[in-house]
């Protein structure tokens, strides 16, 4: 391998991880074929912050020196009518097949596929999204009425997330 390929290796591999970056990816992979049997094999992976750690359980004479205990939280049916419902476990939820870039109408300025509130039918298409400079129709999976968008024009999405809700 040569010292200008190198270099133009490093400033693809620093090009793919501000592409990470910028649209808010947790993982890309790329390989780049320069011939027969020579290639540069990319895979950029982001990791998320870590869940906040579990409450250490503190012996007895320790907690009778310490400060008063707070209330124990409130009744679960209370912590779950105070968090919104996960859209993606919604069992009207599109969710995306795919990583890409997701667009609501099929060219700048012209009306969206779909609207809040709108019948659709089994096969229609809602939106489409961009992987690798394919353009993916994504049609409903079956008949109903959309309720929400979760998604904007030209927003990034990954596998498997929640699109949008049809009942």
């Amino acid at each position: 391998m040569t010292k200008t390929r190198t270099a133009a290796d490093v400033a693809f591999i620093e090009a793919l991880a501000e592409l990470l970056r910028a649209k808010d990816l947790t993982e890309i992979a790329v390989t780049r074929d320069y011939g027969e049997a020579d290639r540069l094999e990319v895979r950029l992976a982001r990791h998320l912050p870590a869940a906040p750690a579990l409450p250490v359980a503190v012996p007895q004479a320790a907690a009778a020196a310490a400060a008063p205990v707070p209330p124990p939280p409130a009744a679960p049916a209370a912590a779950a009518a105070a968090q919104p419902d996960d859209p993606a476990q919604h069992p009207g939820a599109v969710t995306s097949p795919m990583v890409g870039t997701v667009y609501l109408q099929s060219e700048p300025g012209s009306p969206p596929f779909v609207t809040v509130g709108a019948s659709v039918r089994e096969g229609q298409t809602l939106l489409i999204i961009e992987a690798m400079k394919t353009m993916n129709q994504i049609p409903a999976p079956r008949a109903g009425v959309v309720r929400r968008i979760l998604v904007g024009d030209g927003s990034a999405v990954e596998y498997g997330a929640p699109l949008m809700i049809i009942e």
